[in-house]
């Protein structure tokens, strides 16, 4: 296999001498205190590759703890997180011991991990002494494949899992994602969409619990928990019942059964995810039931079996009439979840979309985060780039999710931020955490785009430790898929830093989003969605752009957030520009805080974006000959594509902007 499919965890030994000889004396053979366990032996076969990919060397097992230099492996619960470690350079006399330590299994195979981090970046192992927690409990991906091989927003080929109605029986390549996934922390996965078709409903079965149990096999030996999407109308679909009501005594008896069922062959089967009354998903609607009803009755056929269910709030009106305008998209979920608060189950997670509307390049932070005191929360990502260039442009999103985490939601003062609410810590919840939507399929590379490896690494080592910085990230991951020569590592840090900005200032402006090709959501037509049922509009007219959801005289939307983030958001005064549009329908000639109009900066920043995107390509074109050639040619030919891609973009959203306004550019340049 290439270098591309190996990602972060490169098999190219360390370049300086004397570091890999420091680093080959110490822990070049290892004791370890335990017996060996499933995950416990994951961790001595890292630190095989660990001495072979950097150290270029054959490290030994010692039967008993030896006299002189070795790596010390111990399990110490009693000092540590379950899901921490410590590694620390210990001298005693004569004897120099490298001595990780674990508050599990887990912790210690996250330890070997992160010492192959600190390897790759250059550490000597006199100076290694730290202490590393997760922040959150739960940090899980969402896989949104299909049985039938497809992945649903899917931009790097088929389905490693399945093919033609069935399981792919592809054990290698799962393990290798596995692999991948531990290196950065992922602890939990659900293996198959949200949108559960009739095959991946009979996933629950003894006909299909075979095959789920052999994957959750080999994700247990990397200390990951696998999760099934399930469809809420089962009983009523494979169950031969004639209802799937949540209060109905039969579906309550079924999906108790079911459970036990499903834990005989997985007995550390993580949950449930659950996607209802959403985009035509059965749900609790149709009984008159409300959400709570529904994710009660799951959470109390898993709660013997320490199960959770997590639920989607991504619930909203799609066949919404673009006429009414009183209708917001933006005010569903905190609407629909809200009166609920209290009523879940303490093994329900509530599962919000980073903001209201979906994944799109610029959209404020979900009012649910802030609005929920008293329910379990999981903040979702997409790491599938679906609005975000389809891995076909490059698009660093770790920037774009830290101002996520960062974002204060004044539920309890000033310093309730979304981090810390999503780590259990600000309301004290049990059970918290992250998802995302997975960006991988059976592309060689995994995500399409080569430098998209990025995003996955990213949200990983984020979602462990969102102290982190975007630069640190990149760093990281440059340096571990790269290598060390320090010109490619800096000017690949350079592209991914900028590329956010860039997409963005090149597609939808100031935070009106969806100004995008229906259904395949990938290049522009702005207004492709204008007239549609999805409840996407940007309601530009001769006049001026933008949605009013102002409490004054617009859908009320920004009433959802506390009053500091409300009155913000409110005024045209204190609103961000780059989020202007999402909140307020201004004239074209309304100046922003840089002192430009509206019309100027969609003009500008355009022009500007797609000649940055061009840039993109000098910058990598420089790195020729300092990279491996299946490397460089795959990413140079994706930037190609992005800035002629980047150019349409310019041309359409000027071109439209110019008809609808009237207005030329001061600049003098070709409009059409």
């Amino acid at each position: 296999m290439n270098t591309s499919y190996y990602a972060w965890l490169q098999h190219e030994p360390i370049e300086e001498a004397s570091l890999r000889d420091a680093w080959r004396s110490l822990i070049g053979t290892v004791w370890l205190e335990e017996p060996v366990t499933a995950v416990l032996d994951t961790a001595l076969r890292e630190w095989e590759a660990l001495c072979r990919d950097l150290l270029d060397f054959k490290g030994s097992h010692a039967e008993r703890e030896p006299e002189g230099l070795h790596l010390r492996i111990r399990i110490y619960p009693e000092v540590l997180n379950f899901e921490g470690f410590r590694l620390r350079h210990l001298r005693t006399g004569e004897r120099d011991v490298l001595e990780l330590a674990g508050g599990s299994e887990t912790g210690i195979l996250y330890g070997i991990y992160h010492l192959r981090r600190l390897i790759s970046a250059g550490i000597r192992p006199e100076d290694i002494d730290l202490r590393e927690e997760p922040k959150n409990r739960l940090r899980m991906i969402n896989q949104w494949d299909n049985a039938d091989g497809t992945v649903e927003r899917g931009y790097a080929g088929r389905s490693i899992f399945y093919e033609k109605g069935r399981f792919a029986g592809r054990f290698g390549r799962i393990r290798d994602y596995a692999r991948l996934l531990a290196s950065v922390g992922i602890n939990a996965i659900s293996i198959n969409n949200v949108n559960v078709h009739e095959t991946e409903t009979r996933f629950i079965t003894e006909e299909g619990l075979p095959d789920v149990a052999k994957v959750a096999d080999i994700l247990r030996a990397y200390g990951i928990r696998l999760f099934l999407s399930v469809n809420f109308a089962a009983p009523l679909q494979i169950g031969g019942l004639p209802t799937a009501d949540p209060l109905d005594e039969g579906v309550i008896r079924w999906w108790r059964e079911t459970a036990e069922t499903v834990y005989r062959h997985i007995p550390d089967f993580g949950g449930v995810l659950v996607k209802a009354d959403s985009e035509h998903r059965p749900g609790p609607f149709a009984y008159g039931r409300d959400h709570a009803d529904g994710a009660n009755l799951l959470a109390d056929a898993l709660l013997p079996h320490g199960g959770l269910v997590i639920w989607r709030c991504f619930v909203y009106n799609c066949m919404q009439d673009w006429r009414d305008r009183s209708t917001d998209r933006a005010r569903a979920a905190y609407d629909h979840f809200t009166p609920l608060d209290g009523r879940f189950r303490d093994n329900v997670l509530l599962q919000i979309k980073n903001g209201p509307m979906d994944f799109q390049v610029r959209e404020p932070v979900s009012p649910l985060f802030g609005g929920l005191a008293r329910t379990n929360q999981v903040l979702e990502f997409q790491i599938a780039q679906e609005y975000t260039g389809q891995q076909r442009h490059v698009c660093f999103l770790v920037p774009q999710w830290k101002e996520v985490l960062d974002f204060d939601s004044f539920a309890c003062g000033p310093g309730s931020t979304v981090k810390e609410i999503v780590s259990g810590s600000l309301f004290g919840m049990k059970h918290s955490g992250i998802a995302a939507v997975s960006n991988i399929g059976m592309d060689e590379n995994w995500t399409g785009h080569l430098l998209a490896q990025a995003n996955l690494y990213g949200y990983g080592r984020l979602i462990w430790n969102p102290e982190l910085t975007s630069e640190e990230i990149a760093l990281e991951w440059c340096r571990l898929t790269f290598g060390s020569d320090e010109e490619t590592v800096a000017a690949v840090c350079r592209i991914l830093l900028k590329s956010w900005p860039i997409y963005e200032s090149y597609t939808a402006p100031l935070g009106v989003g969806w100004m995008v090709t229906p259904h395949t959501h990938y290049g522009p037509d702005v207004d492709g969605y204008e007239y549609s049922r999805w409840g996407t509009y940007h309601f530009a007219d001769r006049d001026g752009i933008g949605v009013d959801r102002t409490r004054a005289t617009g859908t009320g939307y920004t009433a959802q957030y506390k009053r500091e983030n409300a009155d913000r958001y409110e005024s045209l005064e204190t609103c961000p520009d780059e989020l202007l549009l999402f909140f307020h329908h201004v004239p074209y000639r309304h100046v922003l805080k840089s002192g430009k109009t509206v019309i100027q900066h969609i003009y500008d920043t355009h022009f500007k974006g797609a000649a940055d995107a061009y840039r993109l390509c000098e910058e990598w074109a420089a790195l020729e000959g300092r990279i491996d050639e299946e490397r460089f040619r795959q990413i140079a030919g994706r930037l190609e594509e992005q800035a002629e891609h980047a150019e349409q973009w310019r041309d359409v959203i000027n071109t439209y902007f110019y008809r609808k306004s009237g207005i030329a550019d001061v600049e003098g340049r070709t409009i059409y």
